[in-house]
């Protein structure tokens, strides 16, 4: 997290708060609450290295077709 010594502008916090309101969005199901296995596999792909690295958008879609 942010040091509390970091003086934060004003833009700086609302985007801090935006981007969290925004993962809370998509973590939730319709009930609103949180999908452990949303948030869990999330988390495990932060961690990966990617596997695939594509230039442009025909290199991306025969990747995906070959992993099919």
């Amino acid at each position: 997290m942010i040091s509390s010594k970091v003086k934060l502008t004003k833009i700086e916090q609302e985007l801090i708060l935006l981007k969290s309101f925004i993962i809370g969005l998509a973590g939730k199901d319709n009930e609103g609450a949180y999908r452990q296995e949303f948030v869990k596999k999330t988390l495990e792909s932060l961690s990966e290295t990617p596997k695939r690295e594509f230039s442009d958008s025909k290199s991306f879609l025969r990747q995906i077709s070959e992993s099919k």
